[in-house]
C-alpha cells in the first residue's frame, strides 16, 4: 500500500470508529440524549426529531465509508456533518458556555472549546481524505490512459 493509500485508510478508521461511537453513545443514553438537547436554545423544537436523525445519519456515513464505492461521499457527508456540528459548537460558546454537551459517551467529558477543537480536528481529516482520494483517482485515470 502507498503512503497515500494507508492515510486514507487512517481517515476513514477514524471516522467510521467516531460516527459510531458518537451513534452508540446516543442511542444508549437515549434519555438522557433527550434532555440535553432539549436545554439547548438552538434546538428546542427540533430536539425529538433529531435525537433520532443525528444517530441516524451518524451510522449511515460509518456505513458509507466502510464501503469503497461509497467511501468518498461519505467522506463529504462526515466533512459537512462535523462542519455543522462545528458551527453548532461555534453558536452555543457565544450564547452560552453552560450548556451540557448532547455527544454521549467520552465526548460529553470535554467541554465547549476542547469539542471545538477536536471537532475542527477532524474537518481537517476529512478534508484531508477528500483531497487525497481526488488524487489517488486523478493518479489512477492516469495510469489507465497511458
Amino acid at each position: 500500500m502507498r503512503k497515500k493509500e494507508i492515510i486514507i485508510e487512517i481517515i476513514i478508521f477514524l471516522h467510521v470508529l467516531l460516527f459510531l461511537y458518537a451513534a452508540g453513545s446516543k442511542l444508549t443514553v437515549y434519555d438522557t440524549f433527550i434532555a440535553q438537547m432539549g436545554k439547548s436554545p438552538l434546538l428546542t423544537g427540533f430536539t425529538h426529531t433529531l435525537a433520532w436523525l443525528v444517530p441516524s445519519v451518524e451510522i449511515i456515513i460509518a456505513i458509507m465509508l466502510i464501503i469503497p464505492r461509497f467511501r468518498l461521499v461519505g467522506l463529504y457527508a462526515a466533512f459537512g456533518l462535523m462542519v455543522l456540528f462545528t458551527f453548532y459548537i461555534i453558536s452555543i460558546l457565544t450564547i452560552s458556555k453552560e450548556l451540557p454537551c448532547s455527544c454521549g459517551g467520552v465526548l460529553s467529558m470535554l467541554g465547549w472549546r476542547e469539542h471545538l477543537v477536536f471537532n475542527i480536528g477532524f474537518v481537517l481529516l476529512g478534508l484531508t481524505g477528500i483531497i487525497l482520494m481526488h488524487k489517488k483517482r486523478e493518479e489512477q485515470r492516469e495510469f489507465v490512459a497511458a
